[in-house]
């Protein structure tokens, strides 16, 4: 099976120059987690997502119309062709541990997106293999073990200012035991 069979052919996306509020707005309207961003001829710059805004907004203390996509994008993007096989998307998702491809034509034009879920949808299905099943499987496990490299994380002042993280030769604090509630019966 190709990309193009699943993908999600009328995506919309924003450009570099718009505000995070215009991203926003994208996601709202159209139930999705990320806008892939354009540049002016339409070809894939980058990807913006709803914890990119959300961070955005909480680290630079200003409305979202002030602040520019281009400035907290992620330009670094995996994309596939919409003729790939399936297999090949399952790779990039996984080796990369991303929920979503944008995919491109062979100019770098944004012609559509695949998710995660496009892909659990079909496996789901009454023509998925047993395989289908265990690669997808296999890249849910390698998305959720991701993790931020410790020189890579920031930590956040009480005034908001974002400063690198500090690592720590102390061994983490172990978390408190929650207490049982009382069972409602009885």
């Amino acid at each position: 099976m190709k990309v193009t069979d699943l993908m999600t052919h009328d995506v919309r996306a924003c450009t570099i120059h718009d505000s995070l509020n215009a991203a926003a707005r994208i996601m709202w309207d159209h139930d999705c987690g990320c806008a892939p961003v354009v540049d002016e001829h339409g070809k894939l710059a980058g990807i913006v997502t709803d914890r990119d805004i959300c961070m955005a907004a909480y680290t630079q203390g200003l409305p979202l119309d002030a602040i520019p996509v281009e400035r907290v994008m992620s330009p670094r993007v995996i994309s596939c062709a919409r003729g790939d096989e399936l297999d090949t998307a399952h790779r990039l998702m996984r080796t990369h541990e991303i929920h979503r491809l944008p995919v491109t034509d062979s100019r770098g034009r944004l012609v559509g997106i695949l998710s995660l879920s496009d892909v659990v949808n079909h496996s789901c299905g009454d023509s998925a293999a047993p395989s289908d099943a265990v690669e997808i499987a296999a890249t849910i496990s390698a998305i959720r073990r991701r993790r931020k490299p410790a020189a890579l994380a920031a930590s956040v002042s009480s005034n908001g200012d974002v400063a690198p993280a500090r690592e720590s030769t102390k061994a983490p604090k172990k978390a408190p035991a929650r207490r049982k509630k009382p069972s409602a019966q009885g």
